[in-house]
């Protein structure tokens, strides 16, 4: 027979384990539970473009409007960004790791000499036929991450380049807006 001091501290365990197992629960069945990030605000936009445009020089192969129209005609043919089905944390895995078996440099310095990059390390790159070029600069996370905060706002999902769409891009009237419909 259980003491009453017995039966109380499994009365509080079990209630206790109900809650957890409860919020647990919520945290996955109900949309929105789960912690968001927050909206990027206009000056991490502006760093993350600074970055595509600069340190990553990500618009020599994607062109400076995400588009795949490339500024430099001896780099690879990039992906038009514009078109792309990626969401942010996909954007960020490109970015990092870079594209298996094309030439989408990863710009994580450490990408291959751990695993961290879909499990792969130095010695798999060399199985694949297309080998990965190395990026103009290395990243850091957060740079890594203003760039794809960049890209969601300004570029992908956006559609085809217009004239209004350029303005919003560079925020002014500029002279490679002028040429577009």
């Amino acid at each position: 027979m259980t003491s009453k001091l017995e039966q109380s501290i499994w009365l509080r365990f079990l209630s206790g384990a109900v809650v957890a197992v409860a919020i647990t629960a919520a945290s996955v069945v109900i949309p929105g539970a789960q912690a968001q990030e927050p909206a990027p605000n206009a000056s991490d936009i502006a760093d993350g473009m600074r970055l595509y445009q600069q340190k990553g020089n990500c618009q020599a192969c994607h062109g400076w409007a995400g588009d795949g129209h490339k500024s430099d005609s001896q780099m690879p043919d990039g992906a038009n960004l514009r078109e792309t089905k990626l969401n942010r944390s996909g954007l960020i895995t490109a970015i990092k790791c870079g594209r298996l078996n094309s030439q989408m440099p990863a710009f994580d310095k450490f990408a291959y000499s751990d695993g961290r990059c879909y499990g792969k390390k130095q010695a798999d790159l060399k199985a694949y036929p297309t080998r990965m070029p190395d990026p103009p600069a290395t990243l850091q996370q957060r740079e890594i991450e203003l760039i794809a905060d960049f890209m969601i706002a300004k570029i992908v999902g956006k559609g085809q380049m217009d004239r209004a769409k350029c303005v919003d891009f560079w925020g002014a009237e500029t002279d490679a807006c002028k040429v577009l419909p």
